[in-house]
């Protein structure tokens, strides 16, 4: 038989257990001793509060711990304040970075988070992809590369969610771009080789969209100006599977000479690439650019330090972030871009190894 003393209960789990749940809105107003409604106004709309109680208001957020449920706050007002983005590498080093940083600081001061995830090179995945993030209903959609799914750009444009497509260029985007062309790209630099005396071209190219379009215009320029190298002229390049990495550029060029010997100018389609094919000529005793025109594409900043400094192609990915963000602002509040497609451009800068 259990004894328990008069007047004494035995303990139970519920009485033991905190309370379940967060902190609410409704503990916050109680702490600042003002209605629910008033501290939902002093958090969402400031301007209709004294600066004394939305002080008091604050003050009893921060000793509470108490975080608004956004998720609440956009089912009432049709907005999530949040922002897609998908880039094809989140990998250190890379260009796509630069438009994040410069993108996400402009969003996040207009009061939006992003949501940064990796969209990789596959463009066969973008209809599993962007349906997952359509069903999410961001305020806006922001995508590195073109869409080329017609099913993935229906589903997109029937959304009525602002979409910016960046890095590339077209005349028929969903909704906005922002971007340059790689196709011309390809073309001046083998415009650029040519004024350089260069006569036997070559080009070490990816097996995805952007870098096949630069390959494209190269190609295209240098079969024109009759310069163009036995790859060249097959219609065919040295490929490799992105993304791009050191060791591609040294056997690229490896390929390049064994099938071409008389190659005097190559294009790789990144500057690690061309890094890469910069150490095999030296390896192999060519001279750079006496005996070969190595050109890349970035601008990484590297480039300039290495030895010959290489020339290469930079693109401003600051400038696209931050074109790219108040596009999308203006759109989320109704207004209407004088510019729905915006040309970035490119610069060539010219160096030591070409």
């Amino acid at each position: 038989m259990t004894n328990t003393r008069k007047g004494s209960e035995p303990s139970s789990p519920a009485k033991r257990t905190r309370r379940s749940g967060g902190v609410t809105l409704t503990d916050v107003a109680r702490q600042a001793g003002v209605s629910v409604m008033t501290a939902s106004r002093a958090l969402n709309q400031p301007d209709r509060v004294s600066e004394v109680t939305r002080k008091q208001v604050l003050d009893a957020v921060a000793a509470s711990g108490y975080v608004p449920n956004l998720h609440a706050a956009g089912l009432r007002s049709q907005r999530t304040r949040m922002i897609a983005l998908m880039v094809p590498s989140i990998a250190s080093g890379s260009a796509f970075l630069l438009a994040v940083h410069a993108m996400t600081e402009i969003l996040v001061e207009a009061g939006y988070q992003v949501m940064l995830s990796e969209r990789g090179y596959d463009r066969s995945r973008d209809e599993i992809v962007l349906e997952s993030v359509i069903a999410r209903r961001p305020d806006g959609i922001v995508l590195t590369g073109l869409t080329q799914s017609p099913l993935a750009r229906r589903r997109l444009a029937a959304s009525g969610i602002p979409v910016v497509e960046t890095w590339e260029m077209t005349d028929d985007p969903i909704d906005m771009l922002v971007g340059f062309s790689h196709y011309e790209v390809g073309r001046a630099i083998a415009r650029y080789l040519y004024e350089q005396g260069r006569r036997c071209l070559a080009s070490i190219a990816a097996t995805e969209a952007r870098t096949a379009a630069r390959f494209q215009g190269f190609a295209d320029e240098a079969l024109h100006l009759g310069i163009a190298g036995r790859h060249l002229r097959e219609g065919t390049s040295l490929l490799m599977s992105p993304p791009s990495q050191l060791g591609h550029g040294r056997a690229g060029l490896a390929r390049a000479l064994e099938g071409d010997p008389d190659v005097d100018g190559i294009f790789s389609s990144s500057d690690m690439v061309a890094l890469g094919t910069l150490m095999e000529a030296q390896l192999r005793g060519l001279r750079v650019p006496e005996d070969l025109a190595i050109v890349g594409f970035g601008d990484f900043d590297f480039a300039c330090n290495v030895t010959p400094a290489l020339t290469t192609v930079r693109v401003d990915p600051e400038d696209i972030g931050r074109r790219t963000a108040s596009l999308l602002i203006d759109r989320i509040q109704g207004k209407r871009p004088a510019q729905p497609i915006q040309d970035v451009g490119f610069t060539l800068i010219k160096r030591e190894s070409a």
